[in-house]
């Protein structure tokens, strides 16, 4: 039975064709610009930081599409090629480890974090957006781009047997995104709210027609984008693992054994010992 199947090789030739057409909308840029720039209405100055930065093209855009306003550009990425090149471009840079590593800025230090295609990268994601909920500003907006595990194509192959494309056994991406399970997480403990959702690209249709279906059909498009506000409760996300034992043992930091005190140089640390950040 299952020689009459398509293999998995066979459908991603099938999509990698049409992908190469579109995957420039994968990456939602038309959608964070937007948002960013409704959001900083009634604001001149702004801070923004881009959480796997990359070649900072999301930041930059943001920028460009902010004319009139000062806008401050920071950017943390493991990659040191890409820190090394940021300065030159505008945007300040630090090269760390997000799944261990505290950010290192103040407290409600941001107006908009941006994390674009970089959490289905990582295991910690309950670390990654504690320290979110610690730079942004009460009021700040996340902006987040994830792949849909729940796209019209990965649903098409998990119907033959098959394993959705944007979790390959042999790949880069380690967790999945569907709006429900976003949705439902990141409403935990009451520290964000979810805003806006949207999707971008829809397999294997040209340009034209995947802006219309995305946007239409936002949890079957290639990629999710979600807009989440910061509220006004103190403390943490990292305090949501207090009432829940999921079975693995995830990175929750020092201080929240222990509530060290804050130390003034914040250069980052792989060693949980030479950098704490402040309690809550």
């Amino acid at each position: 039975m299952s020689g009459c199947l398509p293999s998995e090789s066979m459908i991603a030739q099938f999509l990698y064709r049409y992908k190469r057409r579109t995957e420039y909308l994968n990456y939602g840029g038309d959608i964070i610009y937007s948002w960013a720039a409704d959001y900083s209405r009634g604001s001149d100055n702004l801070k923004i930081l881009d959480i796997g930065f990359s070649e900072g093209r999301d930041l930059l855009s943001i920028k460009e599409h902010l004319p009139g306003k000062k806008v401050e550009l920071f950017g943390v990425d493991c990659r040191n090629v890409s820190v090394a090149q940021a300065g030159a471009i505008g945007i300040r840079a630090v090269s760390m480890n997000i799944e261990n590593e505290p950010l290192p800025f103040a407290d409600a230090h941001f107006d908009i974090v941006v994390a674009n295609m970089v959490l289905e990268h990582t295991k910690e994601i309950f670390w990654i957006f504690s320290e979110i909920s610690r730079t942004l500003k009460r009021k700040g907006v996340a902006i987040i781009g994830v792949p849909n595990l729940a796209s019209l194509h990965n649903r098409l192959a998990l119907l033959i047997g098959q394993q959705p494309l944007c979790m390959r056994l042999f790949g880069s991406h380690v967790r999945g995104f569907t709006q429900p399970s976003f949705a439902h997480f990141i409403r935990q403990g009451g520290y964000f709210r979810l805003l806006q959702v949207r999707g971008a690209n829809f397999y294997p249709f040209p340009s034209f027609i995947s802006k219309v279906l995305a946007r239409a059909l936002p949890t079957m498009a290639v990629s999710l984008f979600f807009l989440v506000e910061r509220t006004e409760k103190s403390g943490r996300f990292i305090s949501v693992l207090d009432d829940h034992d999921l079975g693995t043992p995830y990175f929750i930091g020092d201080w929240h054994r222990a509530k060290p005190r804050w130390k003034t140089d914040c250069r980052p640390a792989f060693s949980n010992e030479s950098f704490r950040p402040p309690p809550p």
